[in-house]
């Protein structure tokens, strides 16, 4: 890993925006052979992939086959999945496994038999097929491929860099949808860079902080998805926000789940004491025949709707029954932060809420990553491939970070002639632009648009809630713009921008939905469309 030079123009063969699992992987890759310039809001370990806990799936055991792997992800994809993307990714799992044990990732073994992986099952699977790392599995995957990629001298590193908006032809104002790198706010320094590259990747993560309630961490703002609409890539199921059905309820714990691996492992979901005659009783069985072992949307739903009716702040998951040893074993991180704030998971339940998770939607892609502009690529959470459809099944993402980075790198290294980048891009223009005199506009905003979404875009939709929001969005995107077109951008604002226009996309989809299907679900349209129709939003012309 080279030193981050000055920040006027560079220009790099690729160039990768982001840097959790999804970039890293295309970094590493393409290093070999190219010079890549990774670019991160934040410092390199910040993205949402170091907080994954629960694993990723994968067909090694006996008895398993990559058929049930599939089946299930299609089950869970309520009709929308991809049928050639979920088979690659499914087919490639093993492979990526394979790729991140070679490169040391420190995955948990089974106690009964040194030196292979223990599998453990969640939500959805019909068997145990997630491999994991305790229950850290995205941080020991993140630790090691960043410890990989710093003793690669072909690969820069720009840490606290943001992207502001991709360089395209369109934005050039000449003919073509090629795309030739972008802007970046240098967040120290507040210069605004400019990067070429004749290959541009966008693995920016998803936009799970559109919400009040997230379990994502603040680099989440859909800041890919917002820069390719802008830069005229289609986005496709954007109404599928997928809620985490357990995150931990406490005053003090900001964005903390408890993973789907606890529930996995036998955790029941309960009502607490104050729930009149039922508290203290499971209430998933009378939901769904799956009980805990429903895919999330359904366990989130049920949360929800027992929170309403018996007019809750929280639920519980209680996994106490379990020895100590084993909740030592498998869940160490839960048990020290519990315990941290006066939980004792091997006595208590633990308080629970759902909130948003992640972004089954995204950038429209092909298998290798490709987007609607000309040497413009975007995978991970940023992408929709049609892996998840309607609701990903859990550890389903991770993997594909993997599978779809290899695919992508594989298809940069094959592409014939690719045009060069160009050495002599416009500048960014501040020249009619002055600092910001009232930041507080950008605060009650920000505040006020996660409000309204968690309010009207939540779990449980409405036509006039989704009206609503719709109102409010132009409102402030009205705001926005014009304080965009007057004031120099800061890191703050950029992400605002975002995520005002990901919560425009989510709005419109679900809006054009009329019907309810996995993580959508709306009260005015509660039956199932008998034809599976993707979601296909097109930017409108320059």
């Amino acid at each position: 890993m080279t030193p981050s030079p000055s920040p006027t123009q560079q220009t790099f063969d690729v160039l990768i925006i982001g840097s959790g699992l999804a970039g890293l992987t295309a970094a590493l890759l393409l290093a070999p052979g190219r010079r890549v310039a990774l670019l991160t809001k934040r410092e390199l370990s910040d993205g949402s992939s170091g907080w994954a806990q629960g694993g990723m799936a994968a067909v090694l055991a006996e008895g398993d086959t990559l058929e049930q792997h599939i089946s299930d992800t299609l089950v869970a994809g309520a009709g929308l999945c991809d049928l050639a993307a979920v088979r690659a990714v499914v087919e490639g799992a093993p492979g990526a496994i394979a790729w991140l044990r070679a490169l040391g990732v420190p995955f948990s073994e089974d106690s009964e038999r040194p030196g292979e992986l223990h599998l453990t099952r969640e939500g959805g699977h019909g068997q145990r097929r997630i491999v994991h790392a305790t229950d850290a599995t995205g941080a020991a995957v993140q630790r090691t491929l960043i410890a990989e990629l710093r003793r690669s001298p072909n690969i820069t590193v720009f840490e606290h860099h943001m992207l502001v908006d991709l360089i395209t032809d369109r934005q050039l104002k000449r003919p073509g949808a090629q795309c030739h790198g972008a802007y970046a706010l240098d967040v120290n320094s507040g210069a605004v860079a400019t990067f070429s590259a004749a290959h541009t990747i966008l693995a920016t993560g998803g936009a799970g902080k559109v919400y009040l309630y997230s379990t994502n961490p603040d680099t989440a703002t859909g800041d890919g998805i917002a820069a390719a609409w802008r830069a005229g890539c289609r986005v496709s199921n954007m109404e599928f926000i997928q809620f985490h059905p357990t995150c931990l309820y406490h005053p003090q714990a900001k964005s903390f789940l408890i993973s789907e691996a606890v529930r996995g492992e036998g955790g029941r979901l309960l009502l607490p004491p104050s729930a009149g005659s039922a508290g203290g009783t499971r209430f998933m069985p009378a939901h769904d025949s799956r009980a805990e072992l429903a895919p999330r949307d359904v366990v989130a739903r049920a949360i929800d709707f027992e929170m309403k009716k018996h007019g809750l702040d929280c639920v519980y998951l209680d996994i106490s029954h379990k020895s100590p040893e084993f909740l030592r074993e498998h869940f160490p991180n839960i048990l020290q932060r519990c315990a941290e704030l006066g939980i004792d998971i091997t006595k208590q339940p633990i308080p629970v809420v759902p909130a948003a998770h992640y972004t089954c939607g995204g950038v429209l892609t092909d298998l290798a990553g490709r987007t609607d502009s000309s040497g413009l690529y975007a995978i991970g959470e940023t992408a929709c491939t049609g892996l998840h459809g309607a609701n990903r099944l859990a550890s389903n993402s991770l993997v594909e970070c993997v599978v779809l980075a290899r695919a992508t790198a594989q298809a940069i290294e094959n592409t014939p002639g690719a045009a060069p980048p160009i050495s002599a891009l416009p500048a960014w223009d501040e020249s009619q632009v002055t600092d910001a005199d009232e930041t507080v506009v950008i605060a009650h905003n920000w505040d006020e648009l996660r409000r309204f979404m968690w309010n009207y875009v939540g779990i449980v939709r409405t036509t006039k809630r989704l009206e609503r929001a719709a109102h409010r969005i132009t409102l402030l995107q009205s705001e926005i713009h014009e304080f965009y077109a007057n004031f120099r951008v800061s890191r703050d604002l950029l992400e605002l921008r975002n995520l005002v226009q990901v919560a425009e996309l989510i709005v419109r989809s679900a809006h054009g939905r009329h019907e309810s299907r996995g993580l959508h679900y709306s009260r005015d349209y509660p039956e199932m469309a008998k034809q599976a129709v993707p979601t296909v939003l097109v930017p409108p012309l320059a």
